[in-house]
């Protein structure tokens, strides 16, 4: 099954205006998802039906958005808001099996077979989960069920919103042949004007095209469009999680911040956000940066490689402070930043005269233990110091 959150950038701002005591329904009006009007530099990026019948299209100028619909009303993307809706449909669709994968922010492939057992035909199931979705997160999905993967993303972008399709192997020839052949997953717009300039206009043309007469134009891309064209494909769901090159966390700032002892605090905040991940990852970190941004946006980094990879919070804060004092000309900050990067699953130590590894390990048996009761009974059972929590913009995993 290929799962698709319908028109997710407006859909989720819907859904959260509504929470926060909105009287009306955005999709059900002329709204879109944009930059700043303002600047004029604001493209659309998510448009309502209503706005979609006036003509306006992803990527418009939200001036030229405005000259189709003087009604017309923008709202900034959020993509903080974006992420946590993102993380509650996933993990909606977790209970009922592990066995998905996050294809991007608002679309994921669930491997159905192995549940199948469970929960019985796949269509009643699909249509219970896009019921349970609407009504228990506020937004509508599309799903696609099918023999493979191509297939199933293929029906799912078939007539929207809140609509199950299918597109089993017996189906191709009615329900995917005739289509266009810009319509094919994995066919992009330039291949598309090249298809259409041979006369291949349909799915159906391509599929029955002489891959020799083809070769010339896209090499070894043409078995795999023929192939497409015909609903053949063997990936299978990777649930596998990917390898972590690096983690993160960073925060804007409610003001400029201009005093080192302020700024000080902040950094052991991140440094305690990005070691509770990294002992999610069970890592060590070889490389620790510092990343600023200061009033007028400009961007700057500081870091260094390691002689010992670090897994605790209070080597992390060290080495930021050391990285920061060294960055730092006096400019008012408005972000602030820490990330860890060249990740290793242990560390061998390279101890000097003044260290003592029983010491170290004891160290990290200690943050261990106290990132553990963190992590299950929330950051504020135990805080360092004086320091006040903040809420952290965790940009983690990249």
């Amino acid at each position: 099954m290929h799962i698709d959150v319908n028109n997710a950038f407006l859909s989720w701002t819907a859904v959260d205006l509504l929470k926060n005591g909105s009287k009306y329904d955005i999709r059900n009006s002329y709204a879109v998802i944009g930059g700043d009007e303002e600047a004029r530099k604001g493209i659309v990026v998510a448009k309502s039906n209503p706005c979609k019948k006036l003509g306006i299209k992803t990527a418009d100028t939200l001036y030229s958005a405005r000259r189709k619909c003087p009604a017309l009303r923008v709202f900034k993307a959020d993509y903080l808001l974006y992420k946590k809706m993102s993380a509650s449909l996933f993990n909606y669709i977790l209970s009922y099996s592990p066995d998905i994968e996050i294809l991007s922010i608002d679309e994921c492939f669930l491997d159905y077979t192995k549940v199948k057992k469970l929960y019985g035909d796949p269509i009643k199931f699909a249509y219970k989960l896009k019921d349970e979705i609407k009504e228990k997160l506020g937004f509508t999905v599309n799903i696609g069920i099918a023999n493979n993967k191509l297939c199933a993303k293929m029906a799912s972008d078939f007539e929207k919103p809140d609509k199950v399709h299918t597109l089993f192997q017996n189906e191709i020839e009615e329900k995917m042949w005739p289509l266009d052949v810009g319509k094919l997953y994995g066919v992009g717009k330039r291949s598309t004007e090249k298809l259409k300039s041979l006369k291949i206009n349909t799915i159906y043309d391509l599929a029955h095209s002489d891959p020799n007469l083809l070769y010339k134009y896209f090499k070894n891309n043409t078995y795999k469009f023929i192939e497409s064209a015909n609903g053949i494909n063997n990936e299978e769901v990777r649930t596998e999680k990917e390898n972590v090159k690096g983690i993160s966390n960073s925060v804007t700032l409610e003001k400029d911040y201009t005093k080192i002892e302020d700024i000080n605090k902040i950094l052991l905040a991140i440094s305690d956000n990005v070691v509770r991940n990294l002992h999610k990852e069970e890592k060590y970190a070889n490389v620790v940066a510092v990343l600023i941004k200061d009033k007028f946006f400009k961007s700057s980094s500081h870091q260094i490689k390691l002689k010992n990879a670090v897994n605790t919070s209070k080597d992390v804060y060290e080495i930021s402070k050391k990285l920061f004092k060294e960055l730092w000309k006096g400019e008012p900050i408005r972000l602030i930043g820490i990330r860890l990067d060249n990740l290793t699953e242990k560390n061998n130590y390279q101890v000097s005269l003044f260290e003592d590894v029983k010491i170290i390990k004891k160290d990290e048996k200690l943050e261990k233990t106290v990132m553990d009761l963190k992590n299950k009974f929330g950051s504020g059972i135990i805080n360092k110091g004086s320091l006040i929590n903040k809420k952290i913009n965790k940009k983690y995993n990249d």
